[in-house]
């Protein structure tokens, strides 16, 4: 009985030891990498690779309200692009507009029933003040009427990749807001929704496609036709801009969005020094669990303090490096019977600085187990794989880029002469001969 009550009085002892040391055991990769944000979604793009730094539920479907106008900014300057639409050309107020336009509990510039108003205005107005009635203008002149834009709208998206999204207006209002003339085909109260990792792309692709959008949303303030009785002062919504309250060094872009349905929305990006990352929050909160323009701008300051001071840019393979073991691939028919293989270009990526260490590269055989002369110099027969050695996650890139580099061939071999392939053939004969009768002979013992 003694025994027993010793036992388990170490049984209770040990208990507290093992809880204690398993609470000390380090944090997962996961954990690691939690922010604390106070989002239903987020993601950290690097704006040049579209490589993935960070991402929270980025790919539930969520209201985007006015970031939606970066696709009516891509389908404006893709029609620019393609002669269908100049900046001077003018566009004629509408019935639909002007009702819009005159609805002060949205963000609008005024305009005239009837008046005339440039391309660029209407722009500016977007880009600047998210001017709802300008939007609308932009897509009647683009497709004829905002039904038909949505279209587009929603067929780009398809074209560019993008996954969960729905269109149903060109400015991301709710479509309750649009006093009963919303497009056709879509409901009264719908409104444009998508996953914040497809927000991500979206950007991405604008800032590569036309990255003079920025010459445009970083301006902080500008006045809608200055000089004139419409004339009115456009403050820029996004608060992150040189000269306001929440203003980030390097912040130039790109798009807020607010309405009761999304929340308080951003997409932003910031370049310091040759790095230029994207972040996107979505519905962003206080501590309380209350949206404002300030918990938007916290989260996105939280990415790109995350994205900068904690990423730095690595070279993981150098051109040429070539593989223990896989330093040549056969040739065959060749005036050489190998060539010397290895990475084509450098291999460089963002990675966090604190376990750098932690990347390691896996070198990947090619289907073809030899070559067969000629072989040109660069012909892929492998992939060098990015791994992390402590299994942690590598999030990917936003679109089509690959946490690897090809192997190539570093020379070429020419096809050997008709008397050199004779003494080859006869040369692999005898082999296959011996190589059968060693075979046989080992076979009787």
């Amino acid at each position: 009985m003694k025994k027993l009550w010793k036992k388990t009085a170490v049984i209770f002892m040990i208990i507290p030891v093992l809880m204690m040391s398993l609470m000390a055991q380090p944090a997962s990769t996961e954990a690691a990498e939690d922010l604390g944000l106070h989002v239903d979604a987020a993601i950290l793009i690097d704006a040049d690779t579209g490589q993935i730094l960070y991402e929270q539920n980025a790919e539930s479907p969520l209201g985007i309200a006015s970031m939606s106008k970066m696709m009516t900014e891509y389908l404006l300057f893709e029609a620019i692009k393609d002669g269908k639409v100049t900046w001077d050309q003018e566009y004629t107020v509408t019935d639909y507009t002007y009702k819009v336009s005159q609805d002060r509990a949205l963000s609008n510039v005024p305009l005239r029933l009837g008046e005339k108003y440039t391309i660029r205005e209407l722009y500016e107005a977007l880009a600047i003040y998210s001017a709802n009635a300008a939007t609308i203008g932009i897509a009647e002149t683009i497709a004829g009427s905002e039904t038909k834009f949505v279209k587009m709208m929603n067929d780009k998206a398809s074209e560019l990749g993008l996954e969960g999204y729905t269109f149903v207006n060109s400015t991301g209002l709710n479509n309750s807001h649009l006093h009963g003339m919303h497009p056709e085909g879509t409901g009264e109260k719908d409104e444009n929704v998508m996953p914040a990792k497809s927000v991500a792309l979206l950007a991405y692709r604008l800032l590569k496609d036309y990255p003079e959008v920025l010459d445009t949303t970083s301006i902080p303030t500008k006045v809608f036709r200055e000089g004139t009785d419409d004339a009115i002062k456009m403050d820029n919504w996004n608060f992150m801009l040189p000269g306001f309250v929440y203003a980030y060094d390097g912040v130039d872009g790109l798009k807020t969005g607010t309405t009761e349905f999304a929340g308080h929305c951003f997409t932003g990006t910031a370049k310091r020094g040759d790095t230029r990352l994207i972040a996107v929050v979505m519905k962003a909160v206080d501590e309380k669990g209350n949206g404002s323009y300030k918990a938007r701008f916290d989260a996105a300051k939280a990415l790109f303090e995350y994205g900068f001071n904690q990423f730095s840019e690595e070279e993981l393979l150098s051109a040429g490096h070539q593989f223990k073991g896989n330093e040549t691939v056969p040739v065959k028919k060749g005036k050489e019977k190998t060539v010397k293989a290895g990475v084509e270009n450098p291999f460089k990526m963002l990675v966090k600085t604190t376990d750098k260490d932690e990347y390691g590269v896996e070198f990947a055989k090619g289907d073809s187990k030899s070559l067969e002369a000629p072989v040109k110099k660069g012909t892929v027969v492998g992939k060098a794989n990015i791994v992390r050695k402590d299994g942690g996650e590598l999030y990917g890139f936003i679109e089509g880029g690959q946490l690897s580099a090809d192997v190539v061939t570093l020379d070429s071999v020419e096809k050997a002469g008709w008397f050199k392939l004779t003494l080859q053939a006869i040369g692999d004969f005898f082999s296959g001969v011996w190589n059968k009768s060693t075979d046989f002979v080992k076979g009787l013992f």
